[in-house]
């Protein structure tokens, strides 16, 4: 979760909280038999339905997705491009080392295939069968918090109903009904809160993650395959940049540049210029090299 996001959830959240302080009596929203009622039926209805393994992956997901800060389009841009210039300079298997270094999971695989010499076709179903796993693994999990943003209300209806009957059962005792009326309110406050400010939140949030990184592992994929196919870099270039929003664009050239110059003064020495942006036309670069 960046930063921003922090700001706005913690300002929404103290004005919410502020709003029920407003009626005067803000302890009266705090009850501990209701939110028993609503949390302990929550827990043994999703222990009913879900292995309690299932249970612990789906909030490791939760806290995963809103932990780790996501890799943009734009940087996993220029690392291809960067793969793509260390291939032509220093050759495919230079690319194991990178591989060793790599953050992502999914670039780790898709330079080990590429280093292990796989056929395009073969590079496509390994990463298209990973890429499917992984989108049903993160489904599992978002299908559980949506199950708890669904039954939570559910329960809050439940705890009316039992301070409803405590009420009747003392319908003649003022203490037992000031008493049972908290409960009977505030256990349905617990579970809309629950649901639609908890967990279907936490769903979502699950959704849009996967499908950013499903984005990110398909723009891999494209990287790794042109790679294999020795595709000209600066054509690689303009087939990544297709990921990206307009804006982002903007500077690739320069940035695929700038990475040839790193290369050809590392090596000192000269590489194929047809294959680099702007080809034997690009005099800049041919300065670079000639000059290395």
């Amino acid at each position: 979760m960046g930063r921003k996001n922090i700001i706005g959830v913690a300002l929404s959240l103290a004005v919410f909280v502020c709003s029920f302080m407003l009626t005067g009596a803000a302890g009266a929203y705090f009850n501990i038999a209701a939110f028993l009622v609503v949390a302990s039926g929550l827990a043994a209805a999703m222990l009913i339905s879900y292995p309690v393994q299932h249970v612990k992956n789906a909030f490791d997901v939760a806290r995963a997705v809103y932990a780790n800060g996501r890799t943009t389009a734009e940087e996993i841009v220029d690392t291809l491009l960067d793969l793509s210039v260390k291939s032509k300079v220093d050759g495919v298997l230079s690319l194991e080392r990178s591989a060793n270094k790599a953050t992502s999971a999914f670039l780790k695989s898709g330079l080990c295939l590429l280093v292990d010499n796989y056929k395009e076709e073969e590079i496509r179903e390994c990463l298209n069968a990973e890429m499917a796993f992984f989108n049903l693994r993160r489904q599992q999990s978002e299908r559980f918090f949506q199950t708890l943003a669904r039954t939570a209300p559910a329960f809050g209806v439940a705890g009316s109903v039992i301070g409803l009957i405590g009420l009747l059962m003392g319908i003649n005792d003022t203490a037992v009904i000031l008493k049972n009326i908290p409960v009977a309110f505030i256990s349905t406050l617990y579970g809309l809160i629950l649901s639609h400010l908890v967990f279907a939140p936490i769903a979502e949030n699950i959704n849009y993650s996967t499908r950013a990184e499903l984005l990110n592992q398909k723009l891999v994929m494209e990287g790794i395959v042109a790679i294999s196919k020795e595709q000209n870099s600066y054509k690689l270039e303009r087939k990544l940049a297709s990921f990206l929003s307009p804006a982002e664009r903007e500077g690739k050239t320069e940035t695929l540049r700038r990475i040839t110059r790193k290369y050809v003064q590392k090596k000192n020495r000269p590489v194929d210029l047809t294959d680099m942006p702007g080809g034997d036309e690009d005099g800049e670069l041919r300065k670079t090299t000639e000059a290395a």
